[in-house]
């Protein structure tokens, strides 16, 4: 792991530094960690970026699962897991799209459900 890393971009969920000594890119997102060379990168950013969110959450509107919006990895039986808000805040991190210090809470960083009588 680095030691010489700069932060590009921060969200509520996670960070995006870069190390210029080794140019590796570090993205820590929740429990998720990963190094990515500038190539890996580039094709996450665009992946990501390409997301329908729309589609996922419709294909999977009735099943139980929290999140619903899949990316897949190198291995074929591991596949990440996301929610809107989730792809949301990479898509931030990946634009430099990160908010400042003064962050005040929106509908969706509330996980409550609420039930209306």
């Amino acid at each position: 792991m680095c030691h010489d890393l700069k932060t590009l971009a921060k969200v509520k969920s996670g960070e995006l530094a870069f190390c210029e000594t080794c140019n590796i890119y570090h993205l820590e997102f929740n429990n998720i960690y990963c190094e990515l060379s500038a190539i890996h990168f580039k094709k996450l950013k665009t992946y990501v970026q390409e997301i329908d969110i729309d589609y996922w959450e419709q294909k999977y509107a009735y099943t139980n699962i929290k999140r619903k919006i899949p990316i897949t990895t190198a291995c074929q039986n591991i596949v990440l897991m996301f929610n809107r808000q989730e792809v949301e805040e990479l898509k931030a991190l990946f634009y430099n799209k990160s908010k400042g210090q003064e962050y005040y809470l929106g509908v969706d960083d509330i996980d409550y459900m609420c039930v209306l009588n």
